[in-house]
């Protein structure tokens, strides 16, 4: 209930993945045959303090020197950082190349934490989540090999959407199953469960909030199965950018809140034991909470509709 174990599976997945497709033979060869096993963990870092969305505004640098590049700076609020330094892999990375260049001046590449001088671990307790590590990472003047640069130079802004925009579909199935279970859990209690005389399930307030809910959770299963399917056609050329940006944002834009609500009724359902941390379905509140940050805001995505549906020149940033 905690979403610990998909966020296992989406971060594994959505970042080897983009590893697999834009990294160098070598690269693949040292890191996906061993996290296709399960020995090394492989995962993102992007945000850092005090930048999340605005990945122009980012500080952590980038530069090459002979065979190698030299990165510079930190990145925070970050998953799974215990397992890559515990059992081997790290995270794919977003750092600043060139200064003039803004986004267009970004490189994506592999950075290995295990063993690996001038990685500072921090790590720092999450509300929910329980099972995955999470925290940041100071990278002083770390040389990783140039077979770790992920696609071509100053490509890396427009690379990593990839990975985001994979992840924000899985999230979608992440918040139904959560959401499904909780309201597997409240329809059994609300049976059973009597007040004056009768089971709380046959009042009408009751039993409208239960029927909104089915409807939206399983509107959800369908508008993130078809961002999913989207993502792969646009891979076989079957689909645009407009159609994957638009139904992964609808998905995503959504999911967190319709899985908060359904669970939040359910814990409603349940009186002051919902109100308990032996109440199962906290784990699954504090979990779905996260995803209206993680891979992208629940802001961000309605903007991402929006510039859509009116066209770029109607961004309110540049």
């Amino acid at each position: 209930p905690n979403c610990a174990v998909p966020v296992f599976y989406l971060v594994m997945n959505s970042w080897s993945h983009v590893l697999n497709k834009y990294g160098t033979e070598d690269a693949k060869q040292e890191i996906l045959t061993k996290s296709t096993k399960g020995e090394h963990f492989v995962g993102i870092a992007s945000t850092e303090s005090d930048m999340g969305s605005d990945l122009g505004s980012m500080k952590t640098k980038i530069r090459p020197e002979g065979d190698k590049y030299v990165v510079n700076g930190e990145k925070m609020y970050i998953s799974g950082i215990g397992e890559a330094q515990k059992y081997g892999g790290g995270h794919v990375t977003l750092a600043r190349m060139s200064e003039d260049l803004g986004t267009r001046g970004m490189n994506l590449f592999f950075l290995p934490l295990k063993d690996t001088p001038g990685i500072t671990p921090t790590f720092i307790d999450e509300l929910g989540r329980e099972g995955i590590s999470f925290g940041g990472f100071n990278i002083e003047n770390v040389e990783i090999p140039k077979h770790y640069l992920i696609g071509e130079e100053n490509k890396g802004f427009y690379i990593i959407h990839e990975g985001y925009e994979l992840a924000r579909g899985l999230i979608g199935l992440v918040c139904v199953g959560a959401a499904t279970k909780a309201l597997q859990n409240g329809i059994a209690y609300i049976k059973e469960r009597k007040a004056f005389g009768r089971p709380i399930g046959k009042y009408e307030g009751i039993q409208f909030k239960l029927a909104e809910h089915h409807v939206r959770i399983q509107a959800l299963r369908e508008l993130s199965y078809k961002a999913l399917w989207t993502y792969d056609q646009e891979a076989k050329g079957k689909a645009s950018r407009f159609d994957v940006s638009m139904s992964i944002a609808m998905a995503k834009s959504v999911a967190s809140q319709w899985a908060f609500d359904a669970i939040n009724d359910v814990m409603q359902w349940q009186g002051a034991f919902g109100y308990t941390m032996e109440c199962e379905d906290q784990k699954a509140l504090r979990g779905v909470r996260s995803f209206t940050l993680a891979e992208g805001t629940v802001e961000i995505m309605k903007l991402i509709i929006a510039r859509e549906l009116l066209g770029k020149e109607f961004l309110a940033y540049r």
